[in-house]
C-alpha cells in the first residue's frame, strides 16, 4: 500500500485517498461520532487496506464502525464494499433499493464494467467481488434517516447519474456526501478562482432533467460544502451548482448536435466535450494548457461522451 493520504475537514469528517486510478481522484468519508463510525463510499477491493490504515489513524476499532452507506453501486464506489465489511463486524450497508440486489450478487456490476471497460481491466483495477449478506443491508429510501452516536444522517433519492444515486445530509457540518451528484472537481484544476466543476454523464442511466432536479433540491438545504468522491470537499455551492446547470445543458445541446452522425457521432460528441471542457478551465485560469486538461480528464471524457449517446439512444427509442 502507497502512503495514506487522510485529510481531516473537522466536524468529525475525512477523506481518504481510496488509490484508485491516480492520487486524489476518488474519496472515501468517514465520519466519526463519540468513537462510532461510518464510511461514505469505498472504492475498490484494492482500497480496503487503506480504509482500515485511515481508521488506526483516527483511533477508531474496527468493530466501532455502525454503517458503510454507498451513494451508488458503480465499483470506483462501492466495489470494495463486500470485502471491508468482512473486517468490520458491526457494520451494516446502507444503500438504494435498485443498488441492494447488486451489492448482495454482484455478477451483473461486474458483467456491466466489463462490457464497458474490458475484463483484464475489471479485474486489475476491481478485483473480486465479494457479495454482502442481505441480513446485513438496509435499504436508503428517499427521507431515510440513520444515527451515528445520535447525529442523524439523512437521505435524499438524487436520480440523474444513476436511478440507484442517493445523497447524504449532516446537518452538524452543512454537508452533503454526494457521490457523482455533484459532479466532479479534481484538485488539479484550483485556482485563484476556486475549485473547478464539471458534470459526470457515465453510463448507463444519464438523465439530465433529473440530475439539474436532484442538484437544486439539495440546495433548497443551503449545503455550506460538499463532500464529492472526485474530489472530496468543496465550497461556493450556489457558484458550482451554476456551473454544473450550464454545463448539462451544453452537454445536452452536444448531444442533440451530434444525434445524426452515425458512425462518427461518438467520436464528435467526445471532440465537442473536449473543447467544452478545455474553454471552460482556461476561463477558470487554469494554467497548465488544453493538452494536460484532455490529459486529466480523458476518462471522463471517455464516459461522459458514452453516457450522452445512451440517453440518446434511449429517447430515440
Amino acid at each position: 500500500m502507497n502512503s495514506l493520504d487522510l485529510t481531516h475537514w473537522g466536524d468529525g469528517i475525512s477523506s481518504v485517498d481510496t488509490g484508485f486510478f491516480r492520487p486524489r481522484f476518488d474519496a472515501s468519508h468517514v465520519i466519526v461520532e463519540d468513537g462510532r463510525a461510518a464510511f461514505v463510499d469505498v472504492g475498490t477491493n484494492h482500497s480496503v487496506p487503506r480504509l482500515l490504515a485511515a481508521l488506526d489513524v483516527l483511533g477508531v476499532d474496527p468493530d466501532a464502525v455502525d454503517y458503510v452507506i454507498l451513494t451508488h453501486v458503480h465499483l470506483d464506489h462501492a466495489g470494495g464494499a463486500g470485502l471491508l465489511l468482512q473486517r468490520l463486524p458491526n457494520a451494516r450497508l446502507v444503500v438504494h433499493s435498485r443498488g441492494a440486489r447488486h451489492m448482495i450478487d454482484p455478477s451483473q456490476l461486474i458483467a456491466g464494467a466489463t462490457a464497458v471497460y474490458g475484463a483484464d481491466e475489471v479485474q486489475r483495477s476491481y478485483g473480486e467481488l465479494v457479495p454482502v449478506d442481505a441480513a446485513r443491508v438496509d435499504i436508503a429510501h428517499d427521507g431515510y434517516t440513520i444515527e451515528l452516536e445520535g447525529r442523524p444522517l439523512r437521505f435524499l433519492d438524487t436520480p440523474g447519474h444513476a436511478r440507484h444515486h442517493v445523497c447524504v445530509h449532516d446537518a452538524r457540518s452543512a454537508a452533503f456526501f454526494t457521490g457523482d451528484t455533484f459532479g466532479l472537481s479534481y484538485r488539479e484544476f484550483d485556482t485563484a478562482k476556486g475549485a473547478f466543476i464539471l458534470p459526470t454523464s457515465t453510463p448507463v442511466q444519464f438523465d439530465p432533467d433529473a440530475l439539474k432536479a436532484s442538484i437544486a433540491r439539495m440546495l433548497e438545504y443551503a449545503p455550506r460544502q460538499m463532500f464529492l468522491t472526485h474530489y472530496s470537499r468543496v465550497g461556493e455551492v450556489p457558484r458550482l451548482a451554476r456551473d454544473l446547470d450550464e454545463q448539462i445543458d451544453a452537454m445536452v445541446a452536444i448531444a442533440r448536435r451530434h444525434a445524426t452522425d452515425g458512425a462518427t457521432r461518438h467520436a464528435r460528441i467526445a471532440a465537442d466535450l473536449a473543447e467544452l471542457y478545455c474553454a471552460r478551465a482556461a476561463a477558470h485560469g487554469c494554467t497548465f494548457g488544453a493538452e494536460r486538461v484532455r490529459e486529466l480528464l480523458a476518462m471522463d471524457i471517455e464516459l461522459n461522451a458514452q453516457g450522452l449517446e445512451v440517453w440518446l439512444d434511449r429517447a430515440a427509442a
